[in-house]
């Protein structure tokens, strides 16, 4: 298939598809003697792993290190089990950050009458060091 039938079916965009060719999580497709790429079924399932991986979250890296097991074939599923843990305790503590962040602008928030006066204590609590 072409590019084009490439992107529909992974639901992927077409700069998408080159870009992970260019950091080599793509492998290289065949061209035709006009220049055209064809991918084939393997391109196809490997584009949706990356796709999917990219919707939970993992990075690049960890993507990376998830094929290079795959593609080795020696992994085992506690292999994957431990870097689908790291992540989750990362999302975890993401989570947190974004509560504190959630805490603190609703408190500063609060503290704004929201009139017209050039005083306002949200910038007031930007500028200061606390």
């Amino acid at each position: 298939m072409k590019i084009g039938e490439l992107s529909k079916h992974a639901n992927c965009k077409i700069e998408t598809i080159r870009y992970y060719e260019k950091i080599e999580l793509l492998p290289k497709p065949l061209r035709t003697d006009g220049g055209y790429r064809i991918y084939n079924e393997s391109h196809l399932k490997r584009l949706v792993f990356i796709r999917r991986s990219r919707e939970l979250g993992f990075t690049i890296e960890d993507i990376r290190v998830l094929l290079q097991l795959v593609d080795g074939g020696s992994y085992s599923c506690n292999d994957i089990k431990l870097i689908a843990i790291k992540h989750i305790n990362d999302i975890r503590q993401k989570i947190s950050d974004l509560k504190k962040l959630e805490k603190t602008l609703s408190r500063i928030s609060s503290k704004c009458s929201g009139n017209s006066t050039p005083e306002c204590p949200i910038i007031d609590a930007l500028y200061s060091s606390k």
